[in-house]
């Protein structure tokens, strides 16, 4: 191979780098974005509601029923880990207890078979109630802040291929510049 068809290569590839690194900065800062987007819509709006966990160690929040709640006692739910926790570990341990484990599904049935059954009006109230509130904070809060972290390490994936491609881009023109 001719020294002058290796400047070329050699041209072709360094601008390939050049072009790989821009678009790699460019998804960086995009996804950097998404994940600031995501992030602070989810703890504007969970703060906005100003759910608060119960005091830890107290008798709403029993250290031996929610064992795994106590470092969250008396923070407000504001993102999607504490929303999953609230939801998962506070709301769900409790909707278990409204109808013998019954979901609204069930409850719901039964009501509507016996609209006279006050007992079942108010489990299926309850937990109508329940579910709704758990499904927002699992779906509005958790996924949408999940999607956020998942854009935040593509981000940071991004802009490490960036500064990699970057550095073979300076490599690759050094190398140019010295084949005559």
């Amino acid at each position: 191979m001719a020294k002058s068809d290796r400047k070329i290569i050699d041209k072709v590839f360094v601008w390939l780098g050049v072009v790989a690194t821009v678009v790699l900065i460019a998804v960086g800062a995009i996804a950097w974005y998404a994940y600031r987007f995501a992030d602070n819509s989810v703890r504007t709006e969970l703060s906005a509601q100003k759910i608060y966990f119960p005091a830890a160690g107290s008798a709403a929040l029993d250290p031996k029923e929610f064992p795994d709640l106590q470092q969250y006692g008396g923070q407000l739910v504001d993102n999607g880990a504490k929303a999953k926790a609230y939801a998962n570990g506070f709301i769900e341990r409790h909707l278990e207890k409204v109808a013998d484990g019954k979901t609204y599904s069930e409850v719901s049935a039964l009501a509507m078979n016996d609209p006279t059954n006050t007992k079942l009006q108010v489990q299926k109230a309850t937990l109508f109630q329940g579910e709704t509130l758990r499904g927002l904070l699992l779906g509005d809060g958790y996924a949408y802040w999940t999607f956020g972290q998942i854009a935040m390490w593509a981000s940071l994936a991004a802009f490490a291929g960036a500064m990699v491609m970057g550095a073979l881009v300076v490599l690759g023109w050094n190398h140019m510049k010295h084949v005559k």
